[in-house]
Parts: structure tokens; sequence; C-alpha cells
């Protein structure tokens, strides 16, 4: 009888359910409605919950977030969306390449399904199916991330969606699937592979500010420290590595005091770039790297090799990739972020605003509703991609700090229930989750104060926007699902 005592079901459902999760969630969906309805209220007036108002008709689509969430918990079996995790997301593929060719344009990408007043992104559903699919492959039992077959496989699940989703130039969107990644390292992927994502952006920023040079003498310093690290060989490192980079830093400045010593226009160091160096120290070393390698078979030399070879050619295809791949107002961007170009009226003019609006927080805020930058519409898109401004104008820095933490707390919760799992379905998409929530946090507000370049991604749960708040929470809720069915088990 007890299996059916109402009592019963209320008590198991309160100890199977992670409240401090589903607190962060309510706290978080309520503080966008709030902010929200502060960054349009003094444009179109009338009430919070208005639903001819963003802030109302957010408010509606939270009842339905909240509506399929209860389906989620507490209808559907948890079960089947491991079952079901192929087909749906077969389907969401079709849809993300039906709505290049079926949807207008909007501010130059082609990603939103309009159906009369309604619109809705597929790229942010994707994510959902992509984490499940991604739970579903990698708990096999014979899965190992670092077979080839089972890697290549892993690989093209997050690659597909996002390069669909790079076509529909919805570049922000694509950036949140390399996310993946923590998630994959957790998993058993090496973490050189966060590594070199990590390099291939660092010689990405310093061939464009600096020069190749110093993006190819970054490069030989970290592979030289993989050298030493992997052959646990210290000498190596500190005494020819390491030096012999830190000596060819130094070329160029050397190269200019010798020609003005010289003074003439057809000396031999005036002629000779440095760089032409670093290729002549490669191309005596590399032989013998790779004789080493062949006699010890020392693997890891080979990877070290290649990974120099393949940083080289990246180096030199940075400014076709700039130039030729990245879109006109993607450059511009970069440029500003950089420091390579100053537009304050431009394309700088959204993060300068953004900037002013949090500066002029203070420590603890304007007041709710009484922020000059937000009432006054000085920040475009400042319900949606740059909502967090309004928080750090009318909340300052305490309420920013509050947001970020709640967000923290969030994630803390998600990796820890991931973690006390006993299903490898479960752990993983929760990572997945918890990953997915980072990159959009890290790059909003990232974007917000003019760390990042602006890309037009939402603040999860916080930002205006159906289809954003009905993807996380979808994400959020089958999670908690998950979540407590394990739990019966503790």
């Amino acid at each position: 009888m007890g299996l059916y005592d109402t009592r019963t079901n209320r008590r198991s459902f309160a100890k199977t359910v992670d409240w401090w999760l589903l607190g962060c969630y309510l706290l978080l969906v309520v503080i966008g409605i709030l902010n929200i309805y502060a960054s349009v209220h003094s444009v179109d007036g009338g009430s919070i919950f208005d639903p001819s108002l963003r802030s109302g008709k957010q408010i509606v689509w939270l009842l339905i977030s909240i509506g399929v969430g209860s389906l989620v918990l507490f209808v559907i079996p948890p079960r089947i969306y491991e079952g079901f995790s192929l087909p749906l997301y077969i389907i969401m593929m079709v849809l993300l390449v039906a709505v290049i060719f079926l949807s207008r344009d909007v501010k130059g990408s082609h990603s939103w399904f309009t159906l009369g007043p309604i619109s809705f992104q597929p790229a942010e559903l994707s994510k959902t199916t992509t984490s499940l699919m991604l739970a579903t492959l990698m708990s096999q039992v014979d899965y190992r991330i670092n077979k080839t077959k089972d890697f290549l496989l892993t690989a093209a699940i997050i690659l597909v969606p996002m390069l669909i989703i790079v076509a529909q130039k919805e570049t922000g969107s694509a950036l949140v699937y390399c996310g993946f990644i923590f998630m994959l390292y957790r998993e058993g992927l090496s973490g050189w592979f966060i590594v070199t994502a990590g390099m291939a952006i660092l010689i990405f920023i310093l061939t464009l500010t600096v020069s190749p040079y110093a993006a190819i003498l970054a490069l030989m310093a970290v592979v030289t420290s993989y050298l030493g690290l992997k052959s646990g060989n210290t000498k190596l490192l500190l005494f020819i590595g390491l030096p012999v980079t830190l000596l060819l830093a130094f070329v160029p400045m050397i190269f200019e005091k010798i020609g003005e010593a010289i003074a003439d226009p057809d000396s031999f160091f005036r002629k000779i770039k440095p760089v032409y160096l670093v290729f002549l120290t490669i191309g005596i070393a590399l032989p013998f790297v790779f004789r080493t390698a062949f006699r010890n078979r020392h693997f890891y030399t080979y990877i070290a090799a290649g990974a120099l070879l393949a940083g080289i050619a990246f180096t030199y295809s940075v400014d076709f990739i700039f130039n030729n791949i990245l879109q006109d107002h993607q450059r511009s961007r970069i440029e500003v972020l950089l420091g390579l170009k100053d537009d304050p009226s431009g394309v700088g003019y959204n993060v300068n605003q953004s900037m002013i609006a949090i500066g002029s927080g203070g420590f603890a805020g304007k007041g709710y509703l009484q922020g000059t930058q937000t009432t006054f519409g000085f920040v475009p898109e400042q319900s949606t991609d740059f909502i967090f401004c309004t928080i750090g104008e009318e909340w300052g820095f305490l309420g920013s700090a509050a947001v970020i933490l709640l967000y923290a707390l969030m994630i803390w919760r998600i990796i820890a229930d991931a973690e006390h799992s006993r299903e490898a379905f479960t752990r993983i998409y929760g990572y997945c989750f918890a990953s997915c929530i980072f990159m959009h946090l890290f790059i909003n507000i990232g974007m917000t104060i003019g760390l990042m370049p602006v890309i037009g991604i939402p603040l999860p749960f916080i930002s205006y926007g159906g289809s954003s708040l009905l993807s996380f929470s979808l994400m959020f809720f089958i999670f908690m699902a998950l979540d407590k069915n394990e739990r019966k088990y503790f």
C-alpha cells in the first residue's frame, strides 16, 4: 500500500530532489524576469506581468517551461532518454539544416523558425539532444574514449551540429559546443587536448597582436616543456629547450641593435628575418628528435614534433582565417577587443555602454529601476545578450557577485550530483549540462565587461528569450529527473 500512498510519495519526492539545485533555478529565473522588466519598463511602461511586455512574455515562457519540467519529473520515465536519444538527435540535425533554408534573415543569421508571433531557435535545443546522444554513446560498457573509433564518433556527434550552426552564422551558439571538452576530460580524455585548444587561441592572438615570430616561440616553449615532462628529462627542459627559446626571443632586438650600429641598409642583419633562425633551429633539431624517438621508441616525441609543425602551419594560416573566413563584423569585434582598432561609436558601442553601466553601479548599485543607462536605453539588446549590465548598474558589485555565485552553486551541485550517480549516463549528461552553463556564463559576462568579442549569446535562465529559457529549463529538468531516479538508491 505504501507504494501508492500519497504521503509516502510526497516524502519520497522530498527526499529525492536536490532542493539547493531547484532553488538556484527558481532564483535565477526570478532575477531574470525582474531585470528584463527593468530593461524595458521605461520604454514600454505597464506592469511586470503585462503579457505585451517582454517581462510578461518571459513569465509565460517560464510557466510553459515549468509545465514541461513537471512532465519530465513526474510523467516521462527517465530511462526513455537513453532509448530515444538517437532519433531525437537526428530530428534536431534535420531542423538545424532546414532552418538555414526556411528561415528569414535576422541580423545576418538564418537560425529562427517563425510561426506567427512565436519564434524558435533550434540551435538552443540542439545542446540538449547532443548531450543526451553523448551520454548514450559514452555510457556503453565497451566504450573507451582512447579508442580511435570511439573518439572519432564522439567528435562527430559534437562537430556535426556545431558546423551546421556555424553555417547559420551563429558563431556564439557554436562556441558553446567547445565546452564539451570538459566533460570529455572527466571521462578520460588527455588534458593535453585542452592545452592544445588553449595554444590555438594563444597563437591566434599573438599572431594578430605581435607577430608570427612570437607565436612560434610560444609554441616552441610549450612543446619543449611537453617533451621534458613526458621524458622526465629536466635537463632537456631547463638547459636546452627553454634557454634556446629565450635566446631566440632576443634575436629581433639584437638584429635591430647590430643593424643600427652598422648603419648599412644592405647589411645581412637588416635583410634576414629573425623567424628564419627559428626555422633553422627547428630544421636542425627535428632530425635528431625523430632519430631519438625511433631509437628509443618514444611515441610522445613524434606527437611533439607533429604538434610543432601543425602549430607553425596554423600560425601562417591565421591571416587567411581572419581575412577570408571570419565575417566583417566578427573581424571588427575581434580587432576592437584586442586593441587593434578603436571604434567606440561603431562595433565597440555596445561594450562601451555596457562597461559604463556596470561601472556606474559601484559597490551596491543605484537601486532597482533606478539605473540611468538602463532607463534611457543606452545599451542595445539590454534585455537579451547584455542583461548582465542591468544587474551591474542597478544591483552593483554585490548583486553581480551574488548572481555569479548563484551560477557557481548551480554548477557545483550539478557536478556533485553527477559524481554521486550510479549510472554513467547521468554523470555524463550532468557534466554536459554543467559545461553548457559555464560556457554561456563565461562568454556572456566576458562579452559585457569587454573581455570577449560580442557574439550574441544569452545568459542562462536570465536573458529574455523563450527558446533559451525553454531549452535550458528542459536540460535542467531532465537532469533533475535523472538525479531524482539516482537518489532512490542513496
